[in-house]
């Protein structure tokens, strides 16, 4: 016996496809979850969840890596302004050496989901699925450049964590912080091999691990 088919869901319909499609079933409201700093050295891991208004006016919601910093902050501050339900989970270093950062971004975006301010229907992720979610959930490839809630989630976790490292330029002003946001570029290679690691630093990275094995002065303080 033939059963019909599901109808697909067709992204050409925009950035919203998804999340309307789930509220259409009766899922909503969507939240879209994403993090900034899993692939840095020194910093937070930053987890955001975000559930946009039904009528958000957001027409330009991208991918926080693709917006230019000053489009990002302006989109962030009107997420900020609007109406949309916003959580945010730091991470720090140690929990990060402590458990793995792949262990810690899962357990902050269940935690970043659990703590919206009104409790989701559904979930969308950037890339994969996460395990333990406390809603139904579904793993997108490139989410945060097809689907706006989780876009909007990335230019949150972005911001919030690009401003905290600002904020550690300022204590630590010889290690380029506001500059490089805790990634291992040459430059921010250079200063650990010279300077050694901060309490800011992933010890368990094998960047930082190294630097710290070559016999350098202790991690410093902040200034």
């Amino acid at each position: 016996m033939l059963r019909p088919r599901p109808h697909p869901v067709r992204l050409s319909g925009g950035m919203r496809t998804l999340e309307s499609a789930l509220s259409r079933r009766g899922l909503g409201p969507v939240a879209g979850v994403d993090e900034a700093g899993r692939g840095a050295c020194a910093g937070p891991l930053v987890v955001a969840a975000v559930v946009l208004p039904q009528t958000s006016g957001f027409t330009d919601l991208n991918d926080s890596k693709v917006l230019s910093p000053s489009h990002r902050n302006q989109l962030y501050e009107q997420l900020r302004r609007s109406r949309a339900h916003i959580s945010v989970v730091t991470i720090p270093p140690a929990d990060i050496d402590r458990l793995g950062v792949g262990e810690c971004n899962l357990a902050g975006m269940r935690r970043a989901v659990a703590t919206l301010p009104v409790t989701p229907g559904y979930a969308l992720t950037d890339g994969f699925a996460v395990r333990g979610m406390p809603v139904s959930s579904l793993g997108v490839i490139k989410g945060d450049a097809t689907a706006a809630c989780v876009a909007a989630a990335s230019i949150i976790a972005k911001v919030e964590r690009d401003r905290l490292m600002e904020a550690l330029a300022s204590r630590y002003p010889q290690y380029g912080f506001a500059d490089h946001k805790g990634y291992g570029t040459a430059s921010h290679q250079q200063i650990l091999a010279e300077r050694g690691p901060t309490p800011e630093h992933r010890r368990s990275y094998a960047n930082v691990a190294e630097a710290v094995g070559d016999g350098l002065p202790k991690p410093v303080t902040s200034q």
